[in-house]
C-alpha cells in the first residue's frame, strides 16, 4: 500500500467519524424534543463546537493530500468529493444544533398531538435513515445505496408541505397553539434540509466511484 493509500484511507476513517458525530447530534435532538430535555438541548449546542472543528481538520487534512501527493483520477475525485461531503455534513450539524435551541427557548413541552398530526418524529426517523444510508453507501462505495437516497430525500419533501397544511390547521382550530405550531415548522423545515443535505452527498459519492456529474439531475 502506497503513502497516499494509507492517506485517503485515514481520510475516508475521519469522515466516517465525523458522520457518527452528526448522527448523534441528530439523536440527541430527536430525544430532547421527545422528552422535552433542555440539559441534553444544549449538551447538543455545546458539541457544536466539536463538530466545526472536526470540519477544519478534515479541510486540512485534504489540503495537505493535495499539496503532498497531487493526486489524480479516482484519488483525485474521492478528494474533491470528501471536501464537499466534509461541508455537507457540517451544515446537518448545524442543522441539529439549530433544533435544539429551539428545545432550550421553548417554555413548554411540545404538544404529543401536535407533533403526531405533523408527523414530526416519522421526519426525524426519516431524516436519521437518510443520513444513515449515504453514510453506509460512503463507507462501502454502493452507489445503487447512494441512489436510493434521492427517493427517500422525496419522503422528507412530502412530509414537509403536508406539515404547512396541518399547522394551519391547527392554528384555525386554536390560536393558542400558534407559537408551539411555529415552533415545530420551523423543526420540520430544518429536517427536509437533512435529506437535501444527504441528496448533495450522494451525488459526491456516485461522482467519485463512476465519475459521473449529477448536479442539478437526478434520475426518479
Amino acid at each position: 500500500m502506497t503513502q497516499l493509500e494509507v492517506e485517503l484511507n485515514e481520510l475516508k476513517t475521519e469522515v466516517s467519524n465525523m458522520w457518527s458525530l452528526v448522527m448523534s447530534q441528530l439523536t440527541k435532538t430527536r430525544d430532547a424534543i421527545v422528552y422535552f430535555d433542555k440539559d441534553l438541548a444544549r449538551e447538543v449546542v455545546l458539541r457544536e463546537k466539536r463538530v466545526n472543528a472536526y470540519e477544519l481538520k478534515l479541510d486540512r487534512d485534504c489540503e495537505n493530500i493535495f499539496a503532498l501527493y497531487c493526486p489524480v483520477a479516482i484519488d483525485l475525485r474521492f478528494l474533491l468529493a470528501a471536501l464537499k461531503i466534509n461541508n455537507n455534513l457540517e451544515r446537518i450539524g448545524d442543522i441539529a444544533d439549530g433544533i435544539a435551541r429551539y428545545v432550550i427557548d421553548a417554555p413548554t413541552p411540545f404538544d404529543k398531538t401536535l407533533l403526531e398530526a405533523t408527523q414530526l418524529l416519522d421526519m426525524f426517523e426519516n431524516s436519521m435513515i437518510v443520513t444513515n444510508d449515504a453514510k453506509v453507501a460512503f463507507e462501502t462505495e454502493d452507489t445503487h445505496l447512494a441512489r436510493t437516497i434521492f427517493e427517500k430525500d422525496d419522503i422528507l419533501d412530502k412530509l414537509n408541505r403536508k406539515a404547512n397544511h396541518t399547522i394551519a390547521d391547527c392554528i384555525k382550530q386554536d390560536l393558542a397553539v400558534t407559537e408551539e405550531a411555529m415552533y415545530v415548522l420551523s423543526i420540520i423545515r430544518k429536517l427536509e434540509r437533512v435529506g437535501d443535505q444527504c441528496t448533495n452527498i450522494a451525488e459526491e459519492i456516485i461522482f467519485y466511484i463512476e465519475a459521473k456529474v449529477l448536479k442539478h439531475f437526478q434520475a426518479k
